[in-house]
């Protein structure tokens, strides 16, 4: 057997396409994998890095503004589009597929629109709970679309063939207990915040976390991990020393540019405050653990907003939008949660109740069935 996959542009988009590939080569180990990737993509170093080869077709997505830069960027995007086609048909013609599956970004929609053209079984993974324009372009014509909330199933094209599967998360999860985490991570028994905006980091998150800081420093009965990222660099640093904390009197504390164990301390934390992408979404509720979501107010169709909107109507989680933060109702609600943790216990079950941990073994199923039929 033969597979396409693609997904491009971001990491939620990108994993998911390995995660269903890994499982389908459990399953046929003699299958052939074909991977699209962006030529400057993040997925042109991840999948490689998976062992897995890749086919380049150009995509870009259109700027909203109106500035020179934008135009100029929005004529480059209609040159790709116009031989986009042309690459995807050659790619089908030469490779000659028995499924292609996309798992979101533009970057899906040349090759998995010629697949439909062309007769090639089509499979849609839609991580969001707010679906993304390509596949809400694409799924009407997709034998299955794979749904990662139940709730976007109301927002597909009339017709759509559905099933809801979750999102494919990284094994450790299934592994790891607080207990372990917390051992590993050499921390104690005290209430644990776990924040993080990021590899690039988040302003808002990275001020929320110095308002905690500054608050809980000054009994050190609370341990805290932050992640501030690429662009909290210079700026974190600024808004400790602003509120007048000294992290080298803080053991409690711990805060750095990149978290490279991120299971480790979503597993150890009692509260987590994070954005709301939809793999985060996924793995809050495989970890069962309370959060306090800040969605990024400028992702397209402010899909965000709506993944945090799924754990927050199940009482799992507490929704701050950016323009709507309050310093005080923060702390109020973070001193809650820290004297009395059944209450944050209570939003992990809540999340757990919600998770699905065999995702890629459902769709792959699914695909297995739908191919054996056919």
């Amino acid at each position: 057997m033969k597979f396409i996959l693609v997904g491009g542009g971001t990491g939620g988009h990108i994993n998911p396409a390995i995660a269903i590939a890994n499982e389908l080569k459990s399953r046929y180990p003699e299958a052939e994998f074909l991977f699209i990737a962006n030529p400057d993509g993040m997925e042109n170093t991840l999948v490689p890095k998976a062992g897995y080869p890749v086919a380049h077709i150009r995509v870009t997505g259109f700027a909203r503004g109106f500035s020179m830069h934008d135009i100029v960027h929005n004529v480059k995007t209609v040159s790709y589009l116009a031989s986009a086609d042309f690459k995807a048909r050659k790619i089908l013609r030469d490779f000659q597929p028995d499924a292609v599956i996309g798992t979101g970004g533009y970057l899906g929609g040349p090759i998995v629109m010629e697949a439909q053209k062309m007769k090639i079984p089509t499979f849609i993974h839609e991580q969001n709970a707010f679906p993304g324009v390509t596949n809400k372009l694409l799924a009407k014509k997709a034998d299955i679309v794979f749904l990662a909330f139940e709730e976007a199933r109301g927002r597909m094209p009339e017709g759509t063939h559905c099933m809801t599967v979750g999102n494919p998360i990284r094994q450790s999860f299934l592994k790891a207990t607080r207990a372990d985490a917390r051992r590993k991570l050499g921390l104690d028994d005290a209430f644990t915040i776990f924040s993080v905006g990021g590899s690039l980091g988040a302003n808002k998150i990275n001020e929320m976390a110095a308002d905690l800081m500054a608050w809980h420093s000054a009994e050190g009965k609370i341990n805290h991990i932050h992640g501030y990222g690429k662009h909290g660099r210079e700026n974190f640093p600024k808004m400790l020393q602003e509120r007048g904390v000294d992290l080298k009197a803080c053991p409690r504390i711990r805060a750095s540019e990149y978290i490279d164990n991120m299971d480790l301390c979503m597993t150890a934390a009692d509260l987590i405050i994070s954005r709301a992408g939809a793999i985060t979404i996924s793995e809050l509720e495989v970890a069962g653990r309370g959060s306090i979501l800040v969605p990024y107010p400028y992702a397209a169709e402010n899909h965000q907003y709506h993944n945090a909107r799924v754990l927050a109507d199940h009482g799992a989680a507490i929704v701050v939008e950016e323009k709507d933060y309050n310093r005080e109702k923060l702390l109020s609600a973070v001193k809650d949660f820290a004297e009395h943790p059944e209450k944050a216990e209570e939003l992990g079950r809540n999340a757990a109740s919600l998770a699905v941990y065999d995702t890629a073994e459902r769709i792959c199923t699914a695909i297995g069935e739908f191919l054996q039929k056919k």
